[in-house]
């Protein structure tokens, strides 16, 4: 069993410099490549709309994830509210774009600490899984602070956009066991019309390097489950917009042919996709046979994909109480 490395860094009192570090850029926030320079330590937002609080939407244990990352018990799934990016389509978007109503989901650190030893020691999860991190980077490290000496042993998972500072991400090197990314697009066009993410496909790729860089190709246990390394995620999304061909071209000559990759085909016109007539419908079966072919043609077979039917099968409801996915 691989201890996470956090551990060691809070014993040997590095995990409180990197906090201290992080805290201290949130005066004038460059936590992700946006830079806003808002004060979120007096309460002044930015693009992500969120201040010094942590925000928790949803946690609960979540077997609707890749078959090592929830393995037979689930992965103890935090849901962290709003989100530095502006998706037209997301599925999350009742938590992720929707600011007024996360208020009253604003938390204390210790909150987020204890939350993570109840995934652990009620639910008996295999990991920690923050879903949209990238804007509470500085909050979930103080929280770790607390809840190591609380008995927390359980791997990190960072499960993210890739709209990520390369700078905070180093801040993470030994912390988080498994990075999660997504690589939304492969043109900034589409990523600026459809994400408000200028920039994006030099961002997200020099942030997946990164995390590669940290943690490598995909290791699991005997019991196949993760326990450190990076698995990439890659939405199929309607008339090739996700630039697909570009980016798993990237992934297999830039970072390895052998890393971990999740093609995921639950695209669903939801939130406000309707209004984009690109958008405004599920992927067909020629496009979705497209992306496997690519991936089987630069070797990229390590990894998952979904059936078609994955777009009825995956849309959460976080209106519900508890677990959005039941």
């Amino acid at each position: 069993m691989i201890e996470p490395g956090y551990i060691a860094l809070y014993h040997s009192g590095e995990l409180e410099n990197r906090a201290r570090r992080l805290e201290s850029r949130l005066s004038s926030c460059d936590i992700c490549p946006r830079r806003c320079g808002c004060n979120r330590l007096e309460g002044e937002t930015g693009f992500c709309r969120s201040g010094n609080l942590p925000i928790i939407a949803s946690y609960c244990a979540h077997h609707g994830e890749e078959p090592v990352i929830s393995g037979y018990r689930g992965s103890g799934t935090i849901f962290l509210g709003n989100c530095n990016l502006r998706c037209v389509y997301c599925q999350n978007y009742q938590i992720s774009q929707d600011p007024g109503k996360q208020a009253h989901n604003q938390v204390e650190v210790e909150t987020l600490a204890n939350r993570m030893l109840y995934l652990q020691e009620e639910l008996g999860c295999h990991n920690i899984n923050f879903v949209s991190p990238t804007h509470f980077v500085p909050q979930i490290v103080r929280a770790l602070i607390l809840a190591v000496p609380m008995g927390l042993n359980l791997p990190l998972v960072y499960n993210t956009n890739s709209y990520d500072s390369v700078k905070t991400l180093r801040e993470l090197r030994g912390i988080i066991s498994i990075y999660l990314p997504d690589l939304k697009y492969g043109s900034d066009i589409y990523a600026e019309e459809y994400s408000e993410a200028p920039n994006y496909v030099a961002l997200s790729r020099m942030a997946v390097k990164e995390m590669y860089r940290q943690v490598g190709v995909l290791i699991t246990d005997d019991y196949g489950i993760a326990r450190k390394g990076l698995a990439v995620r890659h939405l199929i999304l309607p008339n090739r917009l996700a630039g697909s061909r570009s980016s798993l071209n990237w992934l297999a000559k830039e970072i390895s042919s052998g890393i971990a990759i999740s093609a995921m085909s639950q695209y669903r016109p939801v939130y406000r996709a309707h209004n984009y007539p690109m958008l405004s419908r599920s992927i067909s079966v020629q496009e979705y046979r497209e992306v496997i072919d690519i991936m089987s043609k630069l070797g990229l077979n390590e990894g998952w994909t979904q059936e078609l039917s994955a777009s009825e099968d995956y849309l959460p409801d976080f209106n519900k109480e508890g677990n959005p996915f039941n």
